[in-house]
């Protein structure tokens, strides 16, 4: 039977083990406002941004999916090459599975999906040989409805820096799908002439992440001016020049800078209203 000093000692360190958690839930909690303070910077000295999530979910306003055999505790990471990992103390914004994680991923061809939004319709294209995992969680995603109604919450106007962000049902850039996915880091992005970095050109489709490997989910960026950024983050698709005659109307609208100068939620509000892949 244990002593009392060895129960004050067990206790001590389940404490320290939950301030580290917690710790580290604030630090994730606290890019999205690094962010805004770096694009102050980089107006000034022309240096590179960050697009980043805040966390993959906010517990006081995600809803908790109902468990699945996908999401159960004791399948913390799918058995394929793409490893999705659920992240269970960062619940899904909206509920929803790990995707299927075949062996081997498909990774030809691609996938059409359509965002119809409040501001028109923006056709994208996946390209599963690009980034086959990222290509099949955002298929995934689609399918299960989880884009369906969600608000656009950042668009970035900044010289270095203009690319719309969506993919959080709940608007505050908090959100995500309750699992994490591997990066694909794109290889064939010409080094920026602005300086460090590489540029993202007009009309790609990209994901977000936290700043740490790994750490993408649900949320995504289209590029609708080249951009400066380091190559961090998975190049999955592209944009129709229709949907760029929409970020284009979206962007000439402006943000109202609450990220920090040119940085903030569009001035035109954008809601993706539905998803829609393609028939086969």
């Amino acid at each position: 039977m244990p002593s009392n000093e060895q129960r004050r000692e067990a206790a001590k360190r389940k404490l320290e083990r939950q301030l580290a958690r917690r710790a580290e839930r604030a630090r994730r909690r606290r890019l999205i406002g690094v962010v805004g303070t770096v694009v102050v910077v980089v107006v000034a000295v022309g240096g590179i941004y960050f697009l980043t999530t805040q966390g993959h979910g906010d517990s006081s306003a995600a809803a908790t999916p109902t468990p699945s055999p996908s999401t159960a505790p004791s399948a913390q990471t799918t058995g394929g090459p793409c490893k999705y990992t659920a992240t269970p103390d960062e619940p899904a914004a909206k509920p929803v599975g790990l995707p299927d994680d075949p062996n081997p991923t498909p990774n030809q061809g691609t996938v059409a999906v359509t965002l119809k939004t409040n501001q028109g319709d923006i056709p994208i294209t996946l390209d599963r040989a690009e980034a086959p995992c990222t290509v099949q969680n955002f298929a995934h995603l689609v399918q299960a409805k989880f884009y369906d109604g969600s608000p656009c919450h950042r668009l970035t106007t900044a010289d270095a820096l203009k690319v719309l962000q969506c993919g959080d049902p709940t608007g505050k850039g908090t959100g995500g799908p309750g699992y994490t996915i591997k990066d694909e880091k794109p290889t064939t992005l010409k080094a920026s002439p602005k300086g460090q970095g590489s540029t993202y050109p007009r009309g790609v489709l990209a994901m977000a992440n936290t700043g740490q490997p790994n750490s993408g989910g649900s949320q995504f960026f289209m590029v609708y001016a080249d951009s400066t950024l380091p190559p961090d983050y998975t190049v999955f698709g592209t944009i129709s020049p229709q949907g760029l005659q929409v970020l284009d109307r979206i962007a000439a609208a402006g943000d109202d800078g609450s990220n920090g100068q040119g940085d903030g939620k569009p001035k035109l509000p954008v809601t993706v209203q539905q998803a829609a892949m393609a028939a086969p």
